[in-house]
């Protein structure tokens, strides 16, 4: 586990580090992904306030899409393929999105990101922190997933729905 955002390790210095964070974790997916013939994508997921962007990678099982996510928590991890949309797996996101006091921010997605774009600098095996790639992430086209009047009338995650996404499988080093 990688609780810094102080890198951005290439794969294959992931593999050789043994951490990651969740931009890392969904470059290195990316990286598999395409070993396996799949197109190296990935997806920015945004949140309000004080909470955490979060990238997931996306795959492709016929028509149907999937995700793989790197994260301390359970519920933001993987999504089997089968979702018709990016958008439909960017809002399988949306109810476990949500700060401690139950307050729900994912509010939207990017485009999908092909990191093949990023060949040139050799970003499956560099030996440098690739900083471009989260920042072309972050500065990808995003969609809205919620309109002014849902976002009003959101309710918060409730007591035992908020007990469950405290669980974590690292604990964080002081």
């Amino acid at each position: 586990m990688n609780f810094s955002d102080d890198t951005c390790y290439s794969p294959r210095k992931v593999l050789e580090k043994k951490t990651a964070h969740c931009m890392e974790g969904a470059m290195l997916a990316a990286a598999a992904l395409r070993f396996l013939g799949q197109k190296p994508l990935v997806m920015d997921l945004k949140a309000i306030g004080r909470d955490q962007d979060h990238v997931v990678t996306l795959f492709r099982d016929g028509n149907n899409w999937g995700a793989i996510s790197k994260t301390n928590h359970g519920v933001l991890r993987y999504r089997e393929p089968v979702y018709r949309s990016v958008r439909e797996i960017a809002m399988s996101y949306f109810h476990e999105y949500y700060l401690d006091d139950g307050r729900k921010t994912l509010r939207s997605y990017s485009v999908p990101v092909d990191l093949s774009r990023f060949d040139m600098q050799n970003w499956m095996t560099s030996e440098e922190d690739l900083w471009d790639i989260p920042q072309a992430v972050d500065d990808a086209r995003h969609f809205p997933m919620l309109t002014p009047h849902q976002i009003k009338n959101l309710r918060k995650a409730d007591k035992i729905e908020r007990t469950m996404a405290a669980m974590t499988e690292w604990k964080k080093r002081l």
